[in-house]
């Protein structure tokens, strides 16, 4: 079960810090939107990193998930915090291709790098990444801290505050 980890411990009470975490698993992406070169956890070391899982027709994803992922985006310098998309289908595949994919990102102006999460070799609805990372559905949030931790899980709506909140956090910690 997805588990937001900065919401498991009072913040008056413990760190995020002194929470266990464990690493963020590799990426397992058939194709790469809007970088020249494809993406690795370990290219991106030493930054911190929010993952936003998304379906372009997901409308928890439309609605709120892109628009808070373009915000972080544009808030934060590249240099120390690199928002991700993953374009993570498990449901209408024949519509959510890489090329309308393509359309749509032009079209909500996602400037930020979107991975298209490869389907499962076995026939499986559920693509490899999104079982990797044991996301309930779209949108799903993780924050990776610089040294590929996973601090923070969230499936649904986020606050933005706090979800800035928490990244401010991660970029007064040493990397």
């Amino acid at each position: 079960m997805m588990q937001d980890i900065a919401n498991a411990v009072p913040s008056h009470r413990k760190t995020m810090d002194k929470i266990p975490c464990e690493l963020a698993p590799a990426w397992t992406v058939s194709e790469w939107l809007n970088t020249p070169t494809p993406i690795t956890l370990d290219s991106l070391r030493g930054s911190v990193v929010v993952l936003h899982a998304f379906q372009m027709l997901c409308p928890g994803c439309v609605s709120h998930g892109l628009p808070q992922a373009r915000a972080v985006h544009a808030a934060f310098p590249q240099d120390k915090v690199r928002v991700i998309g993953l374009h993570t289908v498990f449901e209408h595949h024949d519509a959510m291709t890489p090329v309308a994919l393509r359309a749509f990102a032009h079209e909500y102006r996602l400037r930020f790098p979107i991975g298209v999460d490869q389907a499962s070799s076995d026939g499986d609805p559920i693509p490899v990444t999104m079982r990797a990372y044991r996301f309930e559905g779209t949108p799903s949030l993780v924050v990776i801290d610089r040294n590929g931790g996973i601090r923070l899980r969230h499936f649904g709506q986020m606050d933005d505050l706090r979800l800035g909140a928490v990244i401010g956090q991660l970029l007064t910690e040493p990397g």
